[in-house]
């Protein structure tokens, strides 16, 4: 090579490096980038807006089952995938290299899921738009109605709805045509959901219900402007649109439904399986890695579970005690639902002075235990809703009580660990109310994360004075149980085959829920694919790290992991592992 050619490849390499250089010179701060997805997130996801309590965005809702709309997600995450990479990961700070790392994240697995065709089966029974929709009419939910934008904000929201229900039909056409269908015995138990919202005078209808609850400030022009429209609403839109989804699930849908329960079953029905795990747990776990964990935990609890039934003096086997505690009157007390929700308020004044020995970082958002709504209630489960950030709206412990005089109290002390403090509540509220966390941090949510945290709050029992009652530790060893179960049965249902009569058998002879609540659970992990693997998942390395941590030679503080695990929000496992382990080489201390 000669060497003015020589001089000159040196000088390309030389401006080339300096072009890149001044590219990243030009870069805006990453945290930037970060405030501009959070924003730009938003108006294609308003309803988690309208969660968060962010009020821009509540007369809007996209039409998230058409081709076009889903491009625009599809363009949303990749735009950002590639604004992500033009940033030096090395350079940047520890908060925000995790902050990169929960973005490339999102950007991936969100890419991954909108690649399969889940529109095409936009309705079912657990988590679907009609019943979210519905939760948010009846004026006491997420959507606010304190003033008159706020009630014309629903009747642009309620048009959106109409549109997307129509496009529900279309899309559910379509996925009979192509094999992606809800099993039969799903479909059935959307109809009744349906019917109840199909028909009624106006003034009896759940969605007339704001009108009911105007404000004292309203005047009387927008209280009258405001009620024939809402009386319009529902006799010219609700009423029909809920009337041929009714008539459609009823009439063409339920024929055309599957006869087999699992996700393997639709086309390419196992890669969308294990990308639903992939995205509940966090992890690369396979379904048969899960599924002989699952088998372990059972076969573990079992065995806790007799030395309980041995210590009340119990005669019969383990399956003979779940039927006893299924039937037993003496765990029924109830005949009013308000002394169902009295219940909870008093585990929680019981626990309450022993929560300082194990957090000293707590949130401030207020806190209620509420009744389900009764269109719900027949098929809901116990749920946490989160507090708005702005403290206007409270985090709520929702209990369904569809029978009051049937409702079991076994398991009481534990679910209100989960789904209320320190569970959900605490994590959520903390997470919402970190000033270090970037917006989009805020309100991110793993479930392998928040339900593992709240599973794991559930072995807290004793340390904070619960459980005393052996019937409520073993109600506590039941609610493991159950998401032990679940690893079993939803691996099982989704990639081995099994039917939902194998899974509810499977249910019934290792846990002592009655049968009625196993067969809403199986049908629950039909719809919703994986999610229910998060929670045992989660749970165990959160135990795992914290057995690691009090082995390990430090000086070890309880309350010091909590913070460890709480205080940068949701994350996924191995980033929550990666950052015990720096606390834990660092002695348990705090680093500078």
């Amino acid at each position: 090579m000669n060497k003015s050619l020589f001089l000159t490849l040196v000088l390309g390499i030389i401006l080339s490096a300096c072009q890149q250089k001044a590219s990243e010179d030009l870069l805006p701060p990453v945290g930037e980038l970060f405030e501009n997805y959070y924003e730009e997130r938003l108006p294609l996801y308003p309803f988690e807006a309208t969660q968060i309590g962010d009020k821009r965005y509540n007369d809007l809702f996209p039409n998230d089952l058409t081709k076009e709309v889903r491009q625009q997600q599809v363009d949303f995450y990749q735009k950002y995938k590639t604004e992500l990479v033009k940033y030096n990961r090395a350079e940047l700070t520890e908060e925000e290299k995790t902050s990169w790392d929960l973005l490339n994240w999102e950007c991936n697995i969100n890419l991954e899921l909108l690649a399969f065709p889940t529109h095409l089966m936009p309705i079912n029974q657990f988590a679907s738009t009609h019943l979210m929709i519905a939760t948010m009419a009846g004026g006491s939910g997420v959507q606010p109605f304190k003033t008159t934008d706020d009630y014309d904000n629903w009747l642009k929201r309620v048009d959106g709805f109409v549109a997307w229900s129509d496009t529900a039909i279309v899309n559910m056409k379509e996925g009979i045509k192509k094999g992606y269908v809800l099993p039969i015995p799903l479909i059935k138990k959307v109809i009744p959901q349906l019917a109840s919202l199909d028909h009624g005078t106006a003034e009896q209808h759940l969605f007339y219900t704001p009108v009911t609850k105007f404000p004292e400030s309203f005047s009387a022009d927008d209280k009258a402007r405001l009620t024939k429209s809402y009386k319009e609403m529902v006799e010219e839109k609700v009423i029909p649109a809920f009337n041929r989804l009714h008539v459609f699930m009823e009439k063409e849908y339920l024929p055309a439904g599957r006869k087999t329960s699992g996700y393997a079953d639709l086309p390419n029905g196992k890669a969308l399986y294990d990308t639903y795990i992939k995205y509940y747990t966090t992890t690369s776990k396979t379904s048969d890695e899960i599924h002989k964990l699952g088998l372990s935990e059972v076969e573990r609890i079992s065995k806790e579970m007799l030395k309980v039934k041995d210590q009340v003096g119990f005669k019969g086997s383990l399956k003979a005690f779940f039927n006893d505690l299924r039937s037993n009157k003496k765990l029924m007390p109830y005949t009013k639902p308000e002394e169902v929700i009295a219940h909870f308020n008093a585990i929680h004044e019981t626990m309450k002075p022993n929560l300082k020995k194990l957090f000293d970082l707590t949130p401030k958002a207020a806190f209620e235990v509420r009744r389900t709504e009764a269109f719900r209630e027949a098929s809901a489960s116990a749920e946490y809703n989160p507090a708005s950030p702005d403290g206007s709206r409270p985090g709520i412990f929702y209990v369904p009580i569809p029978d009051v005089k049937a409702y079991n109290t076994v398991s009481d002390e534990s679910l209100f660990l989960h789904e209320a403090i320190p569970g959900h509540h605490y994590q959520g509220s903390l997470q919402q109310e970190n000033k270090a966390l970037p917006s989009f941090r805020k309100n991110l949510w793993y479930s392998a994360y928040g339900e593992g945290w709240a599973l794991y709050s559930e072995s807290l029992g004793k340390e904070l004075g619960l459980y005393t009652d052996p019937y409520q530790y073993f109600g506590m060893l039941s609610a493991e149980m159950h998401r032990a179960i679940r690893l079993v049965v939803d691996t099982g249902i989704h990639s081995k085959g099994w039917t939902r009569e194998q899974a509810i058998q499977y249910s019934l002879d290792h846990e002592a829920e009655t049968e009625e609540s196993i067969v809403a659970e199986i049908e629950r992990y039909m719809t919703a694919a994986g999610q229910a693997l998060s929670y045992k998942i989660g749970q165990l390395k959160i135990r795992e790290l914290r057995t690691k941590a009090e082995k390990a030679g430090i000086n070890f503080d309880i309350k010091k992991f909590h913070n460890k695990v709480l205080e940068s929000g949701c994350v996924p496992l191995n980033i929550l592992e990666d950052k015990i382990n720096v606390w834990i080489k660092a002695g348990g201390k705090e680093q500078k």
